[in-house]
């Protein structure tokens, strides 16, 4: 036992020849090494199945490469093919819109001249459209008012393309608009209206141009077509 006037000295532990004693580094073992390995292998496998995945699937159906046959065995590779056409489509038409300014001057036409107005009637919550087939180049005069606001959409589907395929040109609301449309390529050229108030609306177009058909689109009716000698 120690009485209150001793002190209890510890001293520092001293290794060989004297020498304060120093912790020793570990150095990995097997387990480290196998840790490393199993790491590098989990990374490989997910590298081969990223790879399998790119070219079973996503080549067929986002760029229309399969080679391997799964896409055409899953469905997939139409969904690639579709989306190229869609691709060029609107490559052609920036190329189109690029080039309106270089458009010509004088345009002969060997069709006679139309002009036409007509009235459509809206039911509240009630969409429709009306197009005109143009080819290229041919230029439309139009101008439509309607009662009230009703969202609208000016658009095209191009010849041959995937069904469901529209080019947009002017998608707004509005009670009206006029203007001049030359067509970048062969097809159907038209409006979207759609009421969306709860009352009825009556949209008037007015236009003029070298057309001879146009087609009225309502949903769960039959399509009207319209010729114009």
């Amino acid at each position: 036992m120690t009485t209150a006037n001793e002190r209890v000295i510890e001293e520092p532990m001293v290794g060989t020849a004297g020498q304060p004693a120093v912790d020793r580094a570990v150095s990995p073992g097997p387990a480290a090494a196998e840790v490393k390995q199993r790491l590098a292998l989990a990374v490989g496998a997910a590298l081969l199945v990223a790879g399998l995945i790119l070219v079973m699937f996503v080549l067929p159906a986002e760029f229309a490469v399969d080679p391997l046959g799964t896409g055409a065995r899953f469905g997939l590779l139409p969904l690639g093919v579709v989306g190229q056409q869609v691709d060029e489509l609107n490559k052609a038409a920036a190329a189109t819109a690029g080039a309106a300014g270089q458009s010509a001057i004088l345009v002969a036409q060997d069709k006679p001249f139309q002009q036409e107005s007509v009235d459509f009637t809206l039911k509240p919550k009630e969409g429709m459209e009306y197009k005109y087939r143009l080819d290229k180049g041919e230029a439309l005069l139009y101008s439509w008012k309607s009662t009230a606001p009703v969202d609208y959409e000016l658009h095209a589907e191009p010849d041959g393309a995937p069904a469901g395929y529209a080019q947009s040109y002017e998608k707004s609301a509005s009670s009206g608009a006029s203007g001049t449309l030359t067509a970048p390529f062969p097809g159907i050229h038209g409006w979207y209206w759609e009421n969306k108030t709860d009352q009825e609306v009556t949209v008037t177009l007015k236009t003029a141009g070298y057309y001879n058909l146009s087609h009225e689109f309502r949903s769960g009716q039959p399509t009207k077509n319209k010729t114009f000698q």
